[in-house]
């Protein structure tokens, strides 16, 4: 198997490259430890000859308080004890770590020579001290102590002293270095050796390998050729590695299906092509309602320049009619004044509905709520639109449960007065003349529901689905712009409800207010406040 050549081979590179890993892995062990000890080494150096400086200046300033005095100096030579005593410190460190690591038999006598250093410059200040106490008139180059001292005592010994601890770590240094050398040597022979014996292996297994992969590719390539040039009757050998043999057996299987596929294709191409005919008629259809909703839009841009550009004639007209009147009394004024300001409210009005539409659609329309009595707002809208609709008959069917008679709604009742006013003077101008308008008011788990109802010629189907888009105004009687049912469904939404419309051709249609109730209203605050017309123009329709 073509797998089991592959474990082979990996296997044999791991393990190569486990022995290469580990030996520069023990390599640079030993590398750093040399490197450490050396270092420790050249410290060592430096402070043996940091401790001959700094000893012969002391000797020096002891030598100077003989010769000039006790007061000559003092505070030097206290500073140079000072760095003596941390020189041998430190001396004293590094020969203990030094011999923590190399072994007694190679620091032989190191850190006893140190004691006894530390010992001989004690001895020599000591002397200074008791020469300078014995206040001998006898000249110093004829005393015999201090002659002792200076020639035998500092200049043999101590420098001897010094001299072995330089030379000792001199030796310690070369040995270190020699064995880096021979260390470094070591490797390079290692490795000289290492890569003499796993290239060529390396070399041949990649050919093996190379030769075992090279010759299933062919013969599948030639399979595949054959193929490709709609030999379907051409079977591929199946006497290869088991991984090519699989593929193999495939190629050959799909050899057998592919006349088959063909055939499929075919069919498949076909109903492709029907679907790409209906998908394409589907498209038309989309295209064409787009242009329809384009021209309602543009319509509806020039029924709003028409309506805007009315009263502003009026006005226009008003006030030049009344300025070419040198003397005009004070009722043309008036009436003048009475004019504009009703052609003013109009075009106010108009202006604030396309605002509260603009606003909502941006999302920045918020509510001013409360907790009200829904039966006390119905009532009260009932008892308004009774005077204003009489002799029609506006009646409520309250449906529901007795225990829930003031169920309470967390409005902003300004707007949902608003939203009623446009469904009750929408019912009233579309119903049969005279028909009665029933408000219907029940309830759900979460819902409170006001249905608006009336009887008239209805709303057919297809006009049911527009009847609260922005740019569709049906063609029906009414002198508004069309806007009433998209504020009220704006206004609906605001509150977290819905508007919904139902109709029957002949007989009426209804309109469904759902408000949450109180426990569940969480009306949105995603719209900034804006003014409306309490009463705006509006028909059916948004």
């Amino acid at each position: 198997m073509y797998k089991r050549k592959l474990y082979l081979f990996g296997l044999l590179s791991t393990f190569i490259l486990i022995i290469a890993l580990a030996s520069a892995a023990v390599t640079a062990h030993l590398t750093r430890a040399n490197l450490e000890q050396s270092q420790l080494a050249q410290s060592l150096l430096s402070e043996h000859q940091e401790l001959s400086s700094t000893s012969y200046r002391l000797f020096k300033q002891l030598t100077d308080e003989l010769i000039f005095g006790k007061g000559a100096n003092q505070a030097n030579v206290r500073n140079k004890q000072e760095k003596i005593d941390q020189s041998i410190t430190r001396i004293k460190k590094f020969e203990l770590a030094q011999r923590e690591a190399l072994g007694l038999d190679a620091t032989q006598g190191s850190v006893e020579d140190t004691d006894e250093l530390e010992a001989l410059i004690a001895y020599i200040v000591s002397e200074f001290r008791d020469i300078a106490q014995l206040n001998d008139s006898t000249p110093l180059h004829e005393q015999e102590r201090l002659h002792t001292l200076l020639e035998s005592t500092i200049d043999n010994q101590f420098r001897e002293a010094i001299n072995a601890a330089v030379v000792r770590q001199g030796k310690v240094v070369s040995r270190i270095n020699a064995s880096i050398d021979t260390l470094n040597t070591s490797i390079v022979w290692f490795t000289i050796i290492l890569g003499a014996i796993t290239c060529p292996f390396i070399l041949l297994g990649c050919y093996w390998l190379f030769n075992a992969l090279y010759h299933p590719l062919t013969v599948i390539r030639t399979g595949t050729d054959a193929i490709a040039s709609g030999n379907y009757h051409y079977r591929l050998p199946e006497t290869l590695d088991d991984e090519f043999t699989d593929l193999v057996k495939a190629l050959n299987s799909m050899i057998a299906r592919l006349a088959e596929h063909e055939d499929k294709a075919s069919a498949y191409r076909k109903q492709l092509e029907y679907d790409v005919e209906t998908r394409t008629r589907a498209l038309q259809e989309v295209n064409n309602k787009l242009t329809q909703l384009d021209a309602k839009r543009r319509q509806f841009m020039a029924d709003v320049s028409h309506e805007l550009r009315t009263p502003l004639t009026i006005i226009r007209g008003e006030a030049q009619v009344t300025l070419r009147q040198k003397s005009a009394a004070n009722e043309i004024y008036q009436e003048t004044l009475h004019t504009i300001l009703e052609q003013s409210v109009k075009l106010s009005k108009l202006v604030d509905d396309l605002l509260l539409l603009a606003r909502a659609e941006m999302h920045e329309f918020t509510l001013d709520v409360a907790e009200y009595s829904l039966k006390s707002l119905v009532n009260e809208q009932i008892a308004l639109w009774q005077k204003i609709v009489k002799p029609r008959v506006i009646s409520l069917k309250w449906n529901i449960d007795s225990v829930d008679k003031s169920q309470t709604v967390i409005i902003d009742k300004d707007r949902i007065i608003q939203a009623l006013t446009i469904l009750i003077e929408n019912a009233s101008k579309y119903s049969t003349e005279h028909a009665p308008i029933t408000l219907a008011v029940d309830e759900n788990d979460h819902w409170v529901n006001i249905h608006v109802i009336d009887i008239s010629e209805g709303i057919s189907s297809s006009d049911l689905e527009h009847i609260f888009e922005r740019f569709v105004r049906l063609k029906r009687k009414g002198d508004g712009m069309g806007l009433g049912l998209s504020i009220a469904k704006a206004i609906a939404e605001a509150h977290g409800g819905k508007l919904m419309a139902t109709s029957t051709l002949g007989k009426g249609s209804t309109f469904t207010l759902s408000i949450k109730k109180a426990n569940n209203n969480k009306p949105l605050a995603a719209f900034e406040e804006t003014t409306f017309s309490e009463v705006p123009n509006n028909e059916r329709q948004p």
